[in-house]
């Protein structure tokens, strides 16, 4: 792929133009082909660079700006239109390239089944990868409505891909039961209800350990983020993800990529939840880029 000839519209805030030089690189994921209830999150990635421009680029929580950080705005994958399949398979080729030139990858949802072709790239050059999931659902399902390519299935697929032990889900409030079942028969280790806590036990043990981090902006109240596909009351607040995404960054894990998914501006014409969004990936940026 050539990296010049990538993007085309708005860029996230102080996105470098040069490729080469970069040590990250954002991309959309524009895909909301197999959603379940509310779609839209393939307008997620575009309404999130659009109001990062009102993001101070300073942070005071690292104590970083985002001058001190190259990383290049791909732009969105041109993903094929209700075609999962081939779009998986785009986001993985993708995401290979991004890797082999050495780059952190940060991507940009979409519904979480993107997350599942970026997880397998990661694998293929990590394969002591260890997965962080935020998340209201736990995504363990193997098919919805006898599809197995879903948005309900990502993590089932990572956990059967690299093993259920290496993955580690938090926040999570809602599934089937057969799903909390499973985890539990096979070792994965499920926190209920909260993210900060239970991350700061967890975090020890993947100290030098390639870590990928996928976050679903479900994970929070629907107070905190209306804007999003499957809504879920009870969940954390705004304060508690970026104190996770912070625990993260002085942790001894090595982040090696990661994601933010299902933001659907439509749904939230108060337009909070881009604006946490936006806020979050500067965070991520600024905290997990330097941790290569």
């Amino acid at each position: 792929m050539r990296f010049d000839e990538a993007y085309s519209g708005n860029v996230f805030i102080k996105s470098h133009s040069n490729f080469d030089e970069a040590e990250a690189v954002i991309y959309g994921m524009p895909m909301d082909w197999t959603v379940s209830y509310r779609p839209g999150s393939r307008f997620g990635p575009t309404r999130i660079r659009e109001v990062s421009i009102g993001l101070e680029e300073y942070s005071p929580y690292l104590d970083r700006e985002l001058e001190e950080v190259k990383y290049f705005d791909a732009g969105d994958i041109p993903l094929p239109f209700g075609n999962p399949q081939r779009s998986i398979d785009m986001i993985e080729e993708f995401v290979d390239s991004v890797l082999e030139a050495g780059k952190f990858p940060l991507g940009m949802g979409g519904e979480h089944l993107v997350a599942w072709p970026v997880m397998k790239a990661m694998y293929k050059k990590y394969p002591d990868l260890a997965i962080i999931h935020m998340d209201a659902h736990t995504d363990l399902r193997e098919e919805y409505e006898g599809e197995p390519l879903s948005h309900s299935t990502p993590i089932r697929k990572i956990a059967e891909h690299i093993g259920p032990k290496n993955v580690y889900s938090f926040g999570i409030r809602s599934g089937m039961k057969e799903e909390f079942q499973w985890a539990k028969e096979n070792g994965m280790q499920i926190s209920k209800f909260e993210v900060l806590e239970p991350l700061k036990e967890v975090l020890p043990k993947l100290a030098g350990r390639p870590v990928y981090v996928t976050i679903d902006i479900d994970v929070l109240d629907p107070a905190h983020a209306p804007g999003t596909g499957t809504v879920d009351a009870g969940g954390i607040t705004s304060k508690e993800l970026l104190a996770s995404i912070h625990e993260i960054a002085r942790s001894e894990v090595k982040v090696v990529g990661c994601d933010l998914v299902e933001v659907a501006p439509i749904y939230d014409p108060s337009e909070q939840t881009a604006n946490t969004a936006s806020k979050l990936i500067r965070e991520m940026i600024l905290g997990w880029v330097q941790k290569r």
